[in-house]
C-alpha cells in the first residue's frame, strides 16, 4: 500500500534528519554568484531542505507541500528558522504571482507526477526571468545501483524484485527530464550525479529500527509488515554487528535557468 502523505501518523516521517553537508556544499557551488532573495522548496515534506536553503544564506524561503500533515511536521521541525514560511500548494497550480521567485528547489518530487510538463511549466511561470530551477530525483540508473553497506536501498530490490516494477513506473530517465525542461522554456546548464549521505547510524540495529518505521522511505509502504520483517532480516544478514553505518543514496541533480 502506497504511503498516505495526508495521514497524521506520517507527519514526522520526513523530519528526522538533516541535509548532508556534501549536499549543502554542492548547492553552494551550483548557486555560486547568484543573487537569491526569494526561494521556494516545493514538495518540502518535513522541511529538511528548507532549512538547508537557509544555511546557504537565503533570507526568505517558502516551503510548499500539498499535505497539511507534512506541513505541520515541517513547521515544528523549522520552528527556529523565522525566515521560513509555509503554505499548502500543488506544484502544478501554485497560488503565487508570476515572476516572483529567484530559486525553486524540487527535491524528490517529480517521481510523484506522471506528467512533467505541467510541473515544469508552473515552475517557469513563478520564477523571475533568469531565475534558477534546481531539480533532484532518482533516475532509473540511480535506483538500480547494487546494494552494499552504504547503499542500503539497493538491497530492497534484491530482496523484492517486484518493487522494481513500482520504481520503473514512477522514475524518469535523464533524457526525458531534459526534454521536458527545455519544452517548458528552461535552459539546462548542469546535470550531475551525487552520492548523498542520508544518515549515520551507530550500528545496524539503529538502521534496522529506522527501516521498520519506514522513515522517509515511501517505497517501503508498498510492503506488508510481514514482508518488511523479511527485508529487515535480509539486510541484517549482510551487515556487520558492531560497526557504524553511513547510509548513502544516489541522486541526479539538474540546474536549469529561466530564459
Amino acid at each position: 500500500m502506497a504511503i498516505h502523505f495526508h495521514d497524521e501518523r506520517n507527519k514526522y516521517s520526513y523530519t528526522t534528519r538533516n541535509a548532508d553537508e556534501y549536499w549543502v556544499d554542492t548547492m553552494r557551488d551550483l548557486l555560486s554568484g547568484e543573487f537569491i532573495q526569494q526561494a521556494a522548496d516545493i514538495g518540502c515534506g518535513g522541511g529538511i531542505y528548507s532549512k538547508a536553503l537557509c544555511e546557504l544564506g537565503i533570507p526568505n524561503v517558502l516551503g510548499i507541500d500539498y499535505s497539511i500533515s507534512m506541513l505541520e511536521g515541517a513547521k515544528e521541525n523549522c520552528r527556529k528558522y523565522p525566515q521560513i514560511k509555509f503554505m499548502q500548494g500543488n506544484a502544478t497550480a501554485l497560488e503565487l504571482e508570476s515572476d516572483q521567485l529567484d530559486l525553486i528547489l524540487e527535491r524528490a518530487l517529480i517521481h510523484h507526477f506522471s506528467d512533467l510538463n505541467s510541473c515544469f511549466t508552473e515552475a517557469y511561470r513563478v520564477l523571475k526571468p533568469g531565475g534558477t530551477f534546481v531539480l533532484q530525483d532518482r533516475t532509473l540508473q540511480n535506483v538500480f545501483q547494487g546494494g552494499n553497506e552504504e547503499h542500503i536501498r539497493g538491497w530492497f530490490f534484491a530482496c523484492y524484485p517486484h518493487l522494481i516494477d513500482k520504481e520503473v513506473k514512477r522514475r524518469f530517465n535523464s533524457r526525458d527530464v531534459n526534454i521536458s525542461l527545455e519544452e517548458a522554456g528552461f535552459e539546462v546548464v548542469k546535470e550531475l550525479t551525487i552520492l548523498e549521505k542520508r544518515q549515520v547510524y551507530k550500528d545496524k540495529n539503529q538502521l534496522l529500527n529506522d527501516i521498520r518505521k519506514r522513515t522517509g522511505r515511501s517505497i517501503l509502504h508498498e510492503l506488508s509488515d510481514v514482508e518488511l520483517d523479511k527485508l529487515i532480516n535480509f539486510i541484517s544478514a549482510r551487515l556487520p554487528d558492531q560497526k557504524s553505518i553511513i547510509e548513502k543514496d544516489y541522486w541526479t541533480i539538474w540546474k536549469a535557468i529561466k530564459r
